[in-house]
């Protein structure tokens, strides 16, 4: 017999001599390729892959000089463009997918093995997709030897490719079916020579046709034993090489031992002992159950994997913009910055940039949740995904690629899938001890009944295997979580964290920074006062801070855009007071109280109840002030209703920041905040989310994600506003992605529903096992009733958890 590889576990063949030395002993390898990847793992120090591994690796091929070639064609700047995040000075960031993965021990291999690479920064890699998030020095290393460091162990690893990656899946989906129309199409012909058996009197069915209807049955099932089955066998081997018992080992047992059972029957011509029908009847409903509920995983996970693909191949380029509008088709992994494209109705945006020409409106719901089209004219931002509805856009890119705020979406969803929450680990970690249970549950029932009833005690066992649902168990808690991080993507709100949904279902106040988060960070003109008519005093402000790069000027700038502003001559400014200037032979000042009182010889004053907390700034000629503008950070539009809504969903809810008192109140007495803290530094920051922590509050705390970095990460859990900043390098747990806040209370109810969610699954779980495990073991459940009840347990999870994905009525 010929010993197999210690590498890939292929057979040896016979005089073929390729050692591996590892541990002190010598083991056999298949060929050149298998031992020159085996010396590779162990001369790194990563032996302990074989030790952990519950697969053979894929037999190591050397890679032919023409896919080499290939591998360092990914160095070309060009062609990393489109899958390549370049981070602060030389650090590179990219998404790549691995083949030949089988188990938890290639993920640690792999992880290993780049990690060892000099200049690689981190390296995580999501067990469920294959896909790794890879992080490098580029001066140190470039991408071509990762890719070769990932080959030199026996894998593969490309630029993550959506539709490759779709088409891997398709694959699964159409093996699955397979195996369950195999299974299906047995289960029926089995039946077909079962039933009579079973309805007919003893004696009508002559014994030569009765033994041959059971002979036939044993034909007809060896399909589902020999290829339908085989997912169960696998997934038990892999488990068993590894010193444990997994959820798919007491189906594997169960089925082996019934067949081999009724095999044993038939030869002894034991006629009350032949239950095929029972194997091929019990491996379809589990089979179905797997390929319901695995559908029902993809759908919720659909809303943020969506998300991947959204970004076209191809883009009109215009290269003569704008002499002329003739465009060419372009790909869009070729687009950069400076690029002009041509956006026509119904198209996907491919980068981020502004409109240069056009006016239409833009479907950015995937994006930010924002149901309704969002105006697009000159000047205005457009976002890489979103889609344009209603006519011809012209836009500049101002990102493309990697740099893409979508990009920075996927980035965080990669990490938060990386991620395994609290209960998902501990669910995984009662399911092991319960297989472990249920086997032994198992094996007591077969001794008890081999003395009550030797001709039952079989099949009762065989029931006991399968009845009980260590797969429901487990599922519970991350296909919840799954529905749940994909619904709060489809509303705006990027789950960053895997402990977040968690932790924020239990919060118990909501912590606000002021600007840029209850305010839009902007300042504005809230309103003005005076003798002169608006346009007329706007007019005349907006021609003296012509130039000004002040946000009280901008403010007053943007507010008289579209208006005929006067020439102003002479201009002199006084910086941190105001501007003086002639207009139409008339001296004007615009400024602050002191500055026009000074000019005026007569004391001016800022009027208290007017927007109180806003900035006063005055218009006066000679004869007086002829105008007053009110300037300030004016709070959004849903401030309000948010702030309604926590505190109608139980939270407290406390305003913190480090702007002056009076803006504070204001805005605090505006909103209905009775809880308020002004001019906070962030150490006072630190210590205010301490203290609540100390008095036992789980804190939620809602900033913008740049100066509230501290505080944001010190709170039990966090969300930062993502307008405006770097998506990839968010310091919350959640991410807002759009401009409404009405989505942070949309993320408590989600959250808090899918909590309800677990725990109804894990109430259904154990209350489901407790009940159905007496009735297999006291003989009241046949192995196909078993088989049923398991199935359809697994698929209540999953259904249940899809709930998560619909909007709640």
């Amino acid at each position: 017999m010929s010993e197999n590889c210690f590498h890939c576990g292929l057979p040896v063949p016979p005089g073929v001599r390729f050692p591996i030395h590892y541990r002190q002993r010598e083991e056999a390898a298949c060929c050149a390729g298998c031992q020159a990847v085996a010396a590779t793992i162990i001369d790194a120090g990563l032996s302990d892959y074989y030790q952990h591994r519950t697969e053979g690796a894929a037999r190591a091929d050397a890679l032919p000089q023409a896919l080499l070639e290939q591998i360092r064609l990914y160095d070309s700047e060009e062609l990393q463009q489109s899958f390549v995040h370049r981070a602060d000075g030389q650090a590179r960031e990219a998404a790549l997918m691995l083949e030949g993965i089988s188990c938890a021990a290639c993920i640690w291999l792999n992880e290993q093995q780049l990690r060892r690479l000099p200049g690689v920064l981190s390296v995580d890699i999501n067990y469920s997709t294959q896909r790794a998030r890879v992080r490098w020095d580029n001066e140190r290393v470039r991408l071509s030897a990762i890719l070769e460091a990932v080959a030199a162990i026996g894998y593969r690893a490309y630029p993550y490719d959506a539709e490759r990656q779709e088409r891997l899946l398709q694959k699964e989906r159409k093996q699955a079916l397979t195996r369950l129309w195999v299974a299906g199409l047995s289960m029926m012909q089995v039946m077909m020579y079962a039933v009579p058996v079973y309805l007919a009197p003893d004696g009508d069915i002559a014994p030569d046709m009765l033994w041959l209807l059971h002979w036939a049955g044993l034909i007809l099932t060896l399909p589902v034993l020999l290829y339908s089955a085989l997912p169960f066998y696998r997934n038990t081997w892999r488990d068993l090489k590894t010193g444990r018992v997994g959820m798919d080992t007491p189906v594997s047992i169960g089925i082996v031992t019934a067949f081999g059972a009724s095999f044993w029957a038939l030869i002894n011509q034991y006629e009350h002992g032949i239950y095929f029908d029972s194997v091929s009847m019990f491996v379809f409903l589990l089979l179905g159950g797997r390929y319901l509920e695995g559908i029902a995983r993809r759908k919720a996970g659909a809303a943020s994997e969506s998300l991947v693909k959204l970004v076209p191949a191809f883009a009109h380029k215009l290269d003569g913009w704008p002499d002329s509008r003739d465009s060419r088709e372009a790909i869009v992994a070729s687009l950069s910055a400076g690029d002009v494209i041509l956006l026509k109705p119904g198209e996907t945006v491919p980068a981020d940039g502004v409109v240069l020409d056009g006016a239409s409106a833009g479907d950015e719901s995937l994006l930010t949740g924002e149901s309704r089209p969002v105006p697009k004219r000159v000047g205005d931002a457009l976002i890489a995904g979103s889609v344009n509805t209603a006519s011809p856009l012209v836009m500049r890119v101002e990102r493309a690629g990697q740099a893409t705020r979508l990009a920075g979406i996927v980035r965080l969803l990669d990490q938060a899938l990386a991620e395994k929450p609290r209960l998902a680990r501990l669910a995984d970690r009662f399911a092991s001890w319960f297989v472990a249970l249920l086997l032994a549950a198992a094996a007591a029932s077969y001794l008890a009944w081999h003395f009550i009833d030797p001709d039952r005690a079989l099949w009762i066992m065989v029931a006991v295997l399968v009845i009980s649902c260590p797969c429901a168990l487990s599922l519970a808690t991350p296909a919840a979580l799954t529905a749940a991080s994909g619904r709060l993507a489809s509303l705006g709100v990027l789950t960053a964290r895997g402990h977040a949904l968690e932790t924020l279902a239990r919060a118990t106040d909501a912590v606000f920074d002021k600007t840029g988060t209850l305010t839009d960070g902007r300042m504005r003109l809230l309103g003005i006062r005076g003798e002169l008519g608006r346009e007329t005093a706007l007019a005349i402000a907006a021609a003296l801070e012509q130039g000004s790069e002040h946000p009280l000027a901008r403010a007053i700038s943007d507010a008289a855009a579209g208006l005929n502003l006067p020439p102003a001559e002479s201009p002199a400014n006084q910086p941190g007071h105001g501007v003086a200037a002639t207009i139409d032979g008339r001296e004007w000042r615009l400024g602050s109280a002191p500055f026009v009182s000074t000019w005026l010889g007569r004391p001016q004053q800022d009027d208290a109840d007017w927007h109180p907390g806003s900035s006063q700034v005055l218009l006066a000629d000679a004869d007086g002030v002829r105008a007053r503008f009110a300037i300030g950070d004016a709070g959004r539009d849903d401030a309000i209703e948010l702030v309604d809504r926590l505190r109608a969903q139980g939270l407290t809810v406390r305003l913190l920041s480090g702007d002056g008192e009076q803006a504070v109140a204001t805005l605090a007495k505006r909103l209905g905040i009775a809880h308020w803290r002004a001019r906070a530094t962030p150490e006072d920051k630190l210590e205010f989310v301490h203290a609540l922590q100390a008095d036992g509050r789980r804190v939620l705390m809602i900033g913008d994600g740049v100066n509230d970095a501290p505080v944001l990460a010190r709170a039990d859990v966090s969300i930062a506003m993502g307008g405006g900043t770097d998506l990839a390098r968010a310091n919350g747990d959640m991410v807002l992605i759009g401009e409404r806040l009405g989505p942070v209370g949309d993320a408590v109810d989600v959250s808090r529903r899918a909590l309800t969610v677990i725990r109804q699954n894990l109430w259904w779980a154990a209350g489901y096992n407790i009940v159905a495990l007496p009735l297999a073991i006291s003989g009241h459940v046949t192995p196909w009733l078993a088989s049923l009840g398991m199935a359809l347990s697994s698929l209540l999870v999953a259904g249940n958890a899809l709930r998560l994905t619909k909007r709640d009525r």
